[in-house]
């Protein structure tokens, strides 16, 4: 009996901290890059340019994409179908402000459903030079929402490992 009421414990224990776990996340990181606004804006605003440094954007070189509409505007969608590291899903292109802004929304549809929405902010911080700010944020359902607490920090990580990445291959 007293295992019983362990097990049923330990099964229960994630759900009940899950209603004390914010639903909504946000995710932000940034990096100064050693070259002017504009240059930097211009690439970033291409998605097919993630293929060069958003590590989860690498992590199936062999998927399936389809892009519709023209890259770097309004209304443009790219959807992808890859392995299970990769899933499946589409990015379209929600918001352009020239040299400053750029947001997508992403729609995931495999491993699970879900939507989150990415900004992309660039503001020159010398003539030469650029901060520039990757932020994602979303919302999960109970009990998902403990889950996504939990991935914020390796989110993190991955968006500073693909910063480090763009900013090599716009310096470099």
């Amino acid at each position: 009996m007293t295992i019983a009421i362990i097990i049923i414990a330990i099964i229960a224990l994630p759900f009940i901290i899950a209603l004390f776990v914010p639903k909504q996340y946000t995710v932000e990181r940034s990096v100064v890059i050693n070259k002017p606004v504009h240059t930097v804006f211009e690439y970033m605003k291409l998605v097919n340019n993630q293929q060069y440094y958003n590590k989860w954007v690498m992590k199936d070189p062999n998927k399936k994409i389809v892009n519709t509409g023209i890259d770097g505007t309004l209304g443009f969608i790219q959807s992808w179908n890859g392995n299970s590291q990769a899933g499946e899903g589409e990015q379209e292109i929600t918001g352009v402000t020239q040299n400053e802004r750029i947001t997508i929304e992403i729609r995931f549809v495999r491993p699970f459903k879900s939507t989150a929405h990415i900004y992309i902010i660039t503001q020159p911080v010398t003539e030469h030079s650029t901060k520039t700010t990757w932020g994602m944020s979303g919302k999960s359902k109970y009990p998902l929402n403990l889950m996504s607490a939990i991935m914020t920090g390796p989110l993190g990580k991955d968006m500073e490992t693909s910063l480090a990445m763009l900013k090599k291959n716009l310096e470099g």
